[in-house]
């Protein structure tokens, strides 16, 4: 099979990095790319955004199958623009998207579907949005309705901090568009998980779980990011939780949408809220890997990549049963100093093929490129330095081993990941 990936960043390379295995695969493509995913695909200079772009190299290359890694030309309608002219693809349809696009909209189908979730509210006038503060109190969760690249969420302890955080997004437009209708909701406790399931519009297998740390600071202190580090498998994750996660909250959705008039294909990410007994709500829906999990999630990966993304692009999920490693995957994320604020951009990066030839150890890019000789970083995260292990402490010691190998002055990242379920190994 011929293969079109789309997109360039670290999730992206993951899944060139683990397609690039396949027998069935003949030829690899990334649109944009990135400087790691060039050593498992050949990239090609067409933005994620430029559907038409997309569409008609496919068309001109005879693709077999276009994987589509962002959210964004989902929900703009990329996999619509595949199927009008006959190319197969991973990835969901623009009605489909809007359970990512629109927080709202994901809200109101959930509901729907009888999906255990928090209560919510839908705003689209600040005074409104202040009332419903008001009236529950804090803590309290203020979103963005519409795609914030992840950072569209602000926990809000209190009622002061909600109002902030409302006119940040409706009077300020921190978020432009994206925060003009605001979804506020019931704060939940518990433990998060990251959860993700694959669909072909009517059959659905489960994948695994990961846990990420969205916080910039260790300690899961500071603003939010688009994902600073990630392990998987997830312990809090049990296969009881499983099993009511896909009863309660997977199947009912698929389901669900499938009625609607809007099949949902591809991969159906489900952050999750775990309370002590074990019991799941969903916190939201995102329609595509996520990053950095995706990066623990193909380096625990056995099977086939390939058979799994086609099988869910031909409606034959039902033949496929993914294998995994047994062992810990974790992931740590290197950012550019500054971010998720303003960064420095094109600053060197070395000793990364060190780091990559470690025993264990894959060093998967985000935002890099080549200038001459030099590896530069051009984007807030830059690096996910991937290690398998026996265990969580010891996926841990390995990734930090090849983090501490890599000379990037300019680069930063947590040194807690995974601290919870190393917590636990240790007791």
């Amino acid at each position: 099979m011929k293969v079109l990936v789309v997109g360039g960043g670290g999730r992206e390379h993951a899944l060139c990095w683990a397609l690039a295995k396949s027998p069935r695969l003949t030829k690899l493509w990334c649109a944009p790319g990135n400087a790691g995913i060039a050593d498992s695909a050949q990239c090609v200079a067409i933005a994620d955004s430029d559907i038409d772009g997309l569409v008609t190299f496919a068309r001109e290359n005879q693709v077999d199958l276009v994987v589509v890694g962002p959210e964004a030309p989902l929900v703009a309608g990329l996999v619509d623009a595949l199927d009008a002219v006959g190319i197969k693809s991973f990835g969901c349809s623009k009605a489909a998207a809007q359970l990512e696009g629109s927080k709202g909209f994901m809200k109101d189908m959930v509901a729907k579907f009888g999906v255990p979730s928090a209560a919510y509210g839908r705003f689209t006038k600040p005074e409104d949005a202040r009332a419903f503060v008001e009236k529950h109190g804090a803590p309290i969760v203020v979103k963005t309705d519409g795609l914030a690249a992840g950072k569209g969420v602000t926990i809000c302890q209190t009622v002061d901090e909600a109002f902030a955080a409302i006119d940040e997004c409706m009077l300020d437009g921190k978020f432009g568009a994206a925060g003009a209708e605001l979804v506020i909701e019931e704060f939940m406790t518990g433990e998060e998980a990251s959860f993700f399931a694959i669909c072909d519009g009517e059959n659905v297998i489960p994948l695994v779980a990961a846990q990420d740390h969205k916080a910039v600071g260790e300690g899961d202190t500071g603003p939010n990011t688009g994902g600073m580090g990630a392990y998987s498998p997830a312990p809090v994750f049990t296969k009881s939780v499983e099993a009511k996660v896909m009863e309660q909250i997977i199947v009912p959705t698929v389901k669900g949408m499938a009625d609607e008039g809007h099949p949902f294909k591809g991969v159906l990410f489900a952050g999750l809220m775990i309370d002590n007994a074990g019991n799941p709500k969903l916190i939201e829906y995102n329609i595509r890997f996520g990053d950095p999990e995706c990066q623990v999630l193909m380096t625990r990966l056995k099977s086939d990549v390939l058979d799994i993304l086609d099988g869910a692009a031909t409606g034959t999920l039902d033949r496929v049963k993914p294998e995994w490693h047994d062992e810990t995957a974790m992931i740590v994320v290197m950012a550019a100093k500054g971010y998720p604020g303003s960064y420095q951009k094109g600053t060197e990066i070395k000793n990364v093929a060190d780091a990559d030839a470690m025993d264990k150890v894959k060093v998967l890019h985000a935002g890099t490129k080549m200038d001459g000789d030099k590896l530069t970083a051009t984007g807030g995260r830059v690096l996910g330095v991937t290690a398998r292990g026996s265990s969580v402490t010891d996926a841990q010691k390995r990734a930090y081993a090849a983090v501490d190998a890599i000379n990037w002055p300019d680069g930063f990242c947590r040194r807690d990941i995974g601290w919870r379920a190393v917590a636990r190994e240790q007791g």
